[in-house]
């Protein structure tokens, strides 16, 4: 949660009484103001995390309130509230500053996703009195740490396309870094000041869905007290993400095609279509392809999204990553824990390289995390890890075909065993139960038949 308040700025008592409700409600410390005078007052005593402005006052209008915030300090979000007819006011604002604008009247809950959307946008922390002394590379918790050849193919590819406003779909096994792909995108797009909404088709109630993508009109079913603005609209000239495409019930995946074709929304009891300016980036761990032809997803839905594809290979295909994102998680839980590991062992990468990661880097980020703060020492030892029951050692890697012989089969073994444990002898004869001289003789007779 946000350590600073939040300033909120309108001249009438009602709202202002309702909005610090609201947001309190939801956890915010607020502040308020009834005009721009007293507003910049004490914007300019005390130190904010965030400020909402009502457009229209008298005296001094929400336009020059947002304008003189931005001047004192930039970094300061401000999100504006304005009336659907003054929409032209909302526009202005936007080229002055304003991260945000509202439109009246407005429900808690369309507050509240504003608010915690600009807060978890990508980019400079929002607020500086919330300090990470964790520093590597210049990296923050959201940045993609890689130096497999592959992996900065992607990155270049993302970033030349990160600009046009083609449909991105990203695949890729769990736990491999998609949403963090995805977050790339946006980081490096035109529209990267602008919302970004994250959804998981997945975790979408099937009788909800429709309003919570595309929103409702109040009245529109039972239960419908107030408007709701859907995730499209929340998203409208920015950045939509929806994760576990897959999992999106047929019914809904024929509105959504309907969307990315007319590019157009329809609230639930809405009588007007609503046009839409909004980066659209998939996201599946699944095979859509063979989903297609299990009849669980739609072939021209499937088409529509597949526009550029991005696949992420898993951890075990870019093992040269290991000891690089080790090392990376190793000093970030070690400095947010205060704990004293500064540096791994060479055995403990040996260690890890033996292990196939079916949950990516996310496993390995678990694991790392588990280890420092479970284990003792300044360096990260094997024995630190707890992987006998927590991993499995990928046995699928040394290919052996028919019509080998037992030595060809021999030689392949202990040769694929060296390479995964990085020529770590010690590590090899402890895997393949033989002693280090026999190893030793092993390798020397594998020479002389050069």
């Amino acid at each position: 949660m946000v350590s600073r308040p939040i300033l909120v700025v309108d001249d009438e008592p009602d709202m202002r009484t309702a909005l610090t409700h609201a947001l309190n409600r939801t956890g915010y410390a607020v502040e308020t103001a009834s005009n721009g005078y007293e507003a910049l007052d004490k914007f300019n005593r005390e130190k904010f995390g965030m400020v909402i402005a009502d457009i229209k006052m008298p005296e001094m209008s929400g336009i020059e309130v947002l304008e003189r915030v931005k001047k004192m300090s930039p970094e300061v979000p401000v999100i504006m509230i304005t009336a659907y007819g003054s929409i032209g006011n909302a526009v202005e604002a936007m080229k002055v500053g304003a991260s945000d604008y509202i439109l009246k009247p407005f429900s808690f809950e369309v507050l509240e996703a504003a608010v915690k959307r600009i807060y978890n946008m990508p980019g400079p922390k929002l607020d500086n009195s919330i300090k990470d002394d964790f520093k590597l590379n210049k990296q923050d918790s959201r940045s993609i740490i890689s130096q497999n050849k592959e992996m900065l193919k992607i990155l270049d590819v993302a970033k030349s396309i990160a600009k046009s406003n083609a449909t991105i779909l990203i695949l890729g096994e769990s736990g491999t870094g998609k949403e963090l792909i995805a977050n790339y995108i946006h980081k490096h797009s035109n529209e990267r000041n602008r919302s970004y909404v994250a959804v998981n088709c997945a975790a979408l109630p099937e009788s909800l869905a429709e309003s919570e993508l595309f929103g409702h009109e109040k009245g529109s079913f039972t239960g419908a007290f107030t408007r709701k603005i859907g995730k499209f609209e929340l998203a409208n000239h920015g950045t939509i993400i929806l994760d576990e495409i897959s999992e999106m019930p047929l019914s809904l995946q024929a509105k959504l095609l309907r969307v990315l074709q007319e590019r157009e929304i329809d609230r639930i009891g809405g009588n007007r279509s609503m046009p839409l300016d909004v980066r659209i980036i998939a996201i599946s761990n699944i095979d859509l392809k063979l989903a297609v032809k299990k009849g669980k997803f739609r072939e021209d839905l499937f088409y529509r999204i597949n526009v550029i594809p991005i696949k992420i290979p898993p951890l075990r295909e870019r093992k040269d990553d290991l000891s690089l994102l080790a090392g990376y998680f190793l000093k970030k839980v070690s400095s947010k824990n205060n704990r004293p590991m500064e540096s791994i062992a060479k055995e403990t990468i040996s260690l890890l390289s033996m292990y196939d990661w079916k949950g990516n880097v996310r496993e390995l980020e678990n694991t790392i995390e588990r280890a420092v703060l479970l284990g003792d020492g300044e360096v990260l030892l094997p024995k630190h890890l707890f992987l006998e029951e927590t991993a499995e050692i990928n046995n699928d890697m040394i290919p052996f075909k028919v019509g080998l012989s037992l030595k060809e089969m021999e030689k392949k073994l202990i040769f694929q065993t060296l390479k995964d444990v990085n020529g770590n002898r010690t590590r090899a004869v402890e895997i393949l139960g033989i002693s280090i001289r026999t190893l030793r003789n092993k390798l020397n007779e594998y020479k002389e038949e050069k």
